[in-house]
């Protein structure tokens, strides 16, 4: 009998700002066009996603402005480096009323929200749009985030991590426990909207966070979102093995990317999950040409506009070092963050003899691509996919230009071939993204399934 092999799930990775994370241009003149704050131009991008067939339109998002770099912000400001930036969840909110199946999904860390009123925005979301957003868990690596949001410091990497388990334990607890599957019966001649008896305070007491009540809203179709989570490091592979459904993995190759899914799937198979359970996503620019030449050419062009102040404004801020004051040449060696620590492990695993510059470390980090035609782009995908990767975050790097002959060109082939879907299959974002494999809500080895109550409401 042949095996199918398994599709690849596509996202478009970009951000509510003039440019999206590290690579795009704003000023590139293919990208000039696009207003981010015109509404037309996000549902005209987010259609042409869903006519696709994308399985999701993704949000990178962060509470502050890129600041380490030279000790300021003016390099983020004049550049306009993920800067300013909008509440991608309230133009999530816009985008869901001119689509139909694409999914919608955000980062969102754990300190700009008290989890309370953040679980009040999840389920308003998942009802606007039917159960099609989900939510990548973060911990903001931000200095200037935690104190404008009240911390006299940002958390270390444990302790952040400690506090996101605390986070996502409260959420389960309103979302998923507060109302019994049966608390809603809309029962007119009795006037009763939903039964009392089975309706409960969470009465959650732990280290950082007290919330005795019980949740604002009626249960929505998935409950709680899709869950991404993009930490790699160690800390972080433990976290997303206890509660991911997605992983954004930084790999510099496919053998790379294989090194951490097997890692990843053993922590699941440890703690009662299983392999099945969790898809691994990797972000790439992709350039497309009619040929090969084209595609190089293109690419070379971007480059003119690819400004390296920039650059180094984003990678200060998520390497918390400011590297105006480093040698950008010098190796990296074993140096230690306490921001983004899973892309140093996967670069460290890339070159083991620690020969990587600050400067590769840079260029690795922010313009990572894929270049060529539509078929060597689903050749190089193919390689992705048969690591054990089971989704790409396209980004691109002349705005909505790349993404529209990706669309045009790319599809296409990776259809014919069998790397994409060619139709939505029916249900919530969770039930697209698992094939049908799962139901709306997570499934019973999550531990989320633990905080629901019996349906007899005892």
């Amino acid at each position: 009998m042949t095996v199918t092999p398994e599709r690849l799930r596509f996202t478009h990775f970009t951000s509510f700002a003039p440019a999206g994370p590290p690579g795009p241009m704003w000023d590139h003149p293919k990208a000039r066009d696009f207003d981010y704050l015109n509404i037309d131009h996000w549902v005209k991008l987010a259609q042409a996603l869903e006519a696709a067939k994308f399985d999701g339109f993704f949000w990178a998002d962060h509470s502050s402005v890129h600041d380490v770099y030279q000790s300021s912000y003016t390099t983020a400001v004049r550049e306009a480096m993920q800067f300013p930036l909008g509440d991608p969840l309230s133009l999530t909110a816009a985008l869901a009323t001119s689509t139909k199946d694409l999914g919608f999904a955000f980062s969102a860390n754990i300190i700009q929200d008290h989890p309370y009123a953040f679980a009040r925005r999840l389920s308003t979301l998942d009802h606007i749009t039917r159960g099609r957003i989900g939510w990548n868990v973060v911990t903001s690596f931000q200095p200037s985030a935690w104190r404008n949001l009240g911390h006299d410091q940002v958390g270390g990497h444990s302790a952040r991590y400690e506090q996101a388990e605390e986070y996502l334990t409260v959420l389960y607890k309103l979302l998923e426990g507060s109302w019994e599957d049966d608390a809603v019966v809309r029962d007119l001649e009795e006037r009763i909207y939903a039964d009392p008896a089975k309706v409960h305070p969470i009465q959650h007491q732990g280290k950082y966070y007290n919330v005795p009540g019980i949740h604002t809203n009626e249960p929505s179709a998935q409950r709680v979102p899709f869950l991404f989570q993009a930490g790699t490091s160690k800390d972080g592979r433990a976290f997303a093995a206890r509660n991911a459904e997605a992983l954004f993995i930084f790999a510099h190759n496919p053998n790379a990317a294989r090194s951490v899914i097997t890692d990843v799937r053993s922590r699941f198979q440890e703690l009662g999950r299983r392999t099945e359970d969790v898809l691994f996503f990797v972000h790439h620019n992709i350039v497309v040409g009619s040929t090969e030449e084209e595609a190089k050419r293109k690419s070379a062009e971007a480059d003119e506009y690819l400004s390296s102040e920039a650059l180094l404004a984003f990678s200060s801020s998520t390497m918390g070092t400011d590297l105006s004051q480093i040698d950008l040449d010098s190796p990296v060696g074993n140096f230690e963050t306490n921001a983004l620590q899973g892309q140093f492990r996967a670069l460290a695993e890339a070159a083991p003899d620690k020969s990587w510059t600050f400067r590769e470390v840079v260029m690795a980090m922010t313009t990572n691509r894929i270049v060529g035609t539509p078929e060597q782009i689903a050749d190089e995908l193919e390689q992705w996919r048969d690591a054990g990767v089971r989704g790409i975050n396209v980004g691109s790097i002349t705005g909505p230009d790349d993404t529209y002959a990706f669309l045009e060109h790319a599809v296409p082939v990776l259809q014919e071939r069998g790397l994409m879907q060619s139709e939505y299959g029916p249900g919530t974002f969770r039930e697209k993204m698992f094939d049908g494999t799962t139901g709306p809500r997570l499934n019973d080895r999550h531990p989320a399934a633990r905080q629901r109550r019996p349906h007899n409401g005892s």
